[in-house]
């Protein structure tokens, strides 16, 4: 009887052979076994890499980098440089067609190359908040194709009164204009203080009274981009920022990530005065965050935040915090807003409108009549 050779698993990412087994990914239908490599430290499953002759990195590097506007050609060079791996551009279009539904940034590509050339498209900017480095994007491109091309911002998706309050808002956090100085203490949803609380309460933990909102979870482009974009995570620690980096390259909606926010105790008073559900009298200002995802779709503002096993997570409070916030910034009114959680898996999304105010029935923007005690219901990214 013939022996049977050891089948070799090589790593998605780097193309490593030094690959050790790591427990198993169970799903709906089977375990499948997952596997760590010992140079990247990426973990991956066989089906990953399996019928693909390039690691699922590098084919998503490549459709990163042909969307920062470099052509096909210089896209081959640049991975061939930072992969050591020879890449016809024939393959690279092969690709870009395979995942052009998932990475939608394809349909504005060439509007946005019109306006920047590669390495303008994006600015990326370091922040060093609460003592901890953020890199805040901003992609200039959507920002002028979604608000002023006429394909993207007609009289049924009008979001151009949105422009100047959010590039407003989004040019000053670079500068020195902005209050940069407030997230130098650990001041974050984590410090907000009330009576019920610990002033070392974490964001997640963060809890005020807020009404009550049917949860309706649905599935959504993001979940489709996340489960590519953590192929690029190295570990778990780099989970946000590949996500981010994936997202406003690739997707079509995405305007900026990790965006700084904050809600100071006037903020609070104003909302209060208008019938706002906020008991936040005795919490501790200014109140800062960041916002990992902001999208502009469907006539909505959209705050999106990555929480991995989202499905066992609560964060309406620390989201709707957010929207405030932002709407604080921006002088947007708050049903302009929509927030979402998700993972690879699940998206759950809400207006934050609904959560603090309920004196008045009406029309949202997308068709949905309802109190401040429901959920709406808006469609894919």
């Amino acid at each position: 009887m013939q022996k049977k050779t050891k089948e070799t698993i090589t790593c998605q990412n780097c193309s490593s052979t030094q690959t050790v087994k790591r427990g198993f990914a169970k799903n709906k239908f089977q375990a499948i076994q997952k596997y760590q490599c010992k140079v990247c430290k990426s973990v991956f499953t066989q089906s990953q890499s399996k019928n693909k002759t390039y690691p699922i990195g590098i084919i998503l590097k490549s459709i990163s980098t042909y969307n920062l506007g470099h052509s096909l050609k210089d896209t081959s060079n640049i991975i061939e440089k930072q992969a050591a791996t020879k890449l016809p551009p024939s393959t690279i279009a092969k690709w870009l067609s395979e995942y052009k539904n998932i990475c939608a940034f394809s349909k504005l590509r060439g509007q946005a190359k019109k306006i920047f050339s590669p390495g303008q498209i994006i600015e990326s900017y370091p922040l060093l908040h609460n003592n901890l480095p953020y890199t805040f994007q901003i992609h200039k491109a959507k920002l002028e194709v979604l608000f002023h091309h006429p394909k993207y911002n007609n009289q049924f998706t009008n979001t151009s009164r949105f422009y100047d309050p959010l590039k407003s808002y989004l040019s000053k956090i670079p500068t020195n204009k902005f209050p940069h100085h407030i997230f130098k203490e650990y001041r974050r949803h984590s410090r907000l203080d009330t009576p019920q609380l610990s002033s070392q309460k974490r964001a997640s933990q963060i809890k005020f009274s807020h009404l009550n909102i049917i949860h309706i979870s649905k599935a959504n482009a993001a979940n489709k981009l996340a489960k590519l974009a953590l192929n690029l995570a190295r570990s778990n620690a780099q989970r946000h920022k590949a996500l981010q980096g994936f997202f406003i390259t690739n997707d079509s909606t995405t305007i900026a990530t990790e965006i700084p926010v904050y809600l100071t105790k006037d903020d609070i008073i104003y909302f209060q005065k208008r019938g706002f559900t906020l008991n936040l009298s005795n919490a501790k200002t200014p109140i800062t965050g960041h916002i990992d995802i902001l999208q502009v779709r469907n006539s909505l503002i959209h705050i999106l935040d990555y929480k991995p096993e989202a499905k066992s997570c609560n964060p309406i409070e620390q989201l709707t915090l957010y929207a405030l916030s932002l709407a604080s910034r921006t002088k947007l009114d708050i049903k302009s807003f929509k927030c979402a959680w998700f993972d690879e898996n699940s998206y759950y999304e809400f207006f934050p409108l609904h959560a603090i105010y309920k004196n008045r029935t009406y029309k949202n923007r997308t068709g949905y009549e309802g109190s401040g005690s429901r959920l709406g219901e808006g469609a894919q990214a």
